[in-house]
């Protein structure tokens, strides 16, 4: 199901926790062609909040009464433990959805949503925002202008000094966290992964035995090797991009420059036009025979995402994550946490 008039795509958002409020809120009222019509918010404190940021903007009890206002697709970002049956209901009652990642527990039960969005005729997206961070764009348009030959290794490390946001239990860790972002962006900017080998580091939490670390080895069929890493509980905050090529090298150790903006106070609607550039200081650099070569920070912009699912619900383009990516980033995970339990090399299952 396509909507091919003019209006606004009437969007509405599921959750008002730190994603909901920080990472999808601020970036859909920047969006163009994107209205934001609603937030599901159950608490006083949490409707209390939608009133001082989003002036207007009404709340809802529910994922049904939001639904019964009417609305064109909704964001589920709650917690991953409830993100499945909300996705059911929003699908069942044909309206598009983009879903906040963790997409699914495993590739399996993606591939269930992915399947009932299918048979709806609806738009379903997964949010994996950082294809559109400021390193890994500028990194993209590095690779695309052919100066490092032909790849070799690539290194994606991200570690955040946050032990109190790792999401506990069996449904949660960070591999399943971070692990979906770094994943995806390897896959997306490398191609398909043929075999996976990973370590997990643990850590015990009142909700049960949680990964708060991971390293893994990604062998791609495009001959590739990608090696990503990332962690919480090892008050350590660090962000590198490394790639080796036939031609040369490039390395940036850039910033997470859309939520430091975020968590400044800053909001890109306010200046689409100069957002999510990483200081001059921080830029990457190229390095081939020619010599070393700063390379100008490329524009990281979370509300491109939501442009350009607007413009797959009008059929006017690819949607910017689909389900299917989010089923081949799950199955790429599942692997890498055999390989963790069972030792060896592990082949993603795409179902």
């Amino acid at each position: 199901m396509t909507t091919n008039d003019a209006r606004p795509l009437r969007l509405g958002i599921v959750g008002y926790g730190a994603g909901g409020r920080y990472f999808h809120a601020p970036f859909v009222q920047a969006a163009d062609g994107v209205e934001l019509v609603g937030i599901v918010a159950r608490s006083a404190d949490k409707k209390a909040q939608v009133e001082a940021e989003l002036p207007g903007v009404p709340t809802f009890d529910s994922l049904t009464d939001l639904l019964a206002a009417g609305v064109d697709a909704v964001t589920i970002t709650t917690p991953p433990q409830t993100r499945h049956d909300l996705v059911l209901e929003a699908i069942a009652a044909g309206v598009h959805v983009v879903a906040d990642k963790p997409f699914a527990p495993t590739a399996a039960a993606a591939a269930e949503l992915a399947d009932a969005a299918d048979e709806a005729g609806v738009v379903l997206g997964v949010y994996h925002n950082r294809r559109f961070d400021t390193d890994i764009r500028t990194l993209a348009a590095v690779v695309a202008g052919g100066e490092l030959g032909d790849l070799w290794r690539f290194y994606s490390r991200f570690d955040l000094d946050e032990p109190g946001s790792i999401e506990a239990g069996p449904d949660g860790g960070l591999l399943r966290d971070m692990g979906t972002h770094v994943v995806d962006q390897a896959i997306w900017l490398l191609g398909d992964v043929a075999e996976v080998s990973a370590e997990l580091d643990w850590i015990d939490l009142p909700e049960g035995r949680t990964d708060a670390g991971f390293a893994i080895t990604l062998r791609h069929t495009s001959g590739v090797t990608s090696y990503v890493s990332s962690s919480k509980a090892n008050h350590v905050a660090a962000r590198q991009l490394l790639v080796y090529g036939s031609g040369g090298s490039y390395e940036s150790n850039g910033t997470d420059v859309q939520a430091a903006q975020i968590f400044s106070g800053r909001r890109p609607a306010a200046d689409k036009d100069g957002w999510g550039y990483e200081d001059e200081s921080r830029w990457g650099v190229l390095r081939t025979a020619a010599g070393d070569k700063p390379v100008p920070s490329e524009q990281g912009a979370y509300f491109e995402f939501y442009e350009q699912f607007a413009a797959a619900v009008r059929g006017e383009g690819p949607v910017p994550s689909d389900a299917r990516a989010g089923v081949r980033t799950l199955a790429v995970l599942d692997a890498a946490r055999r390989s963790a339990e069972q030792g060896g090399w592990q082949a993603p299952v795409v179902p």
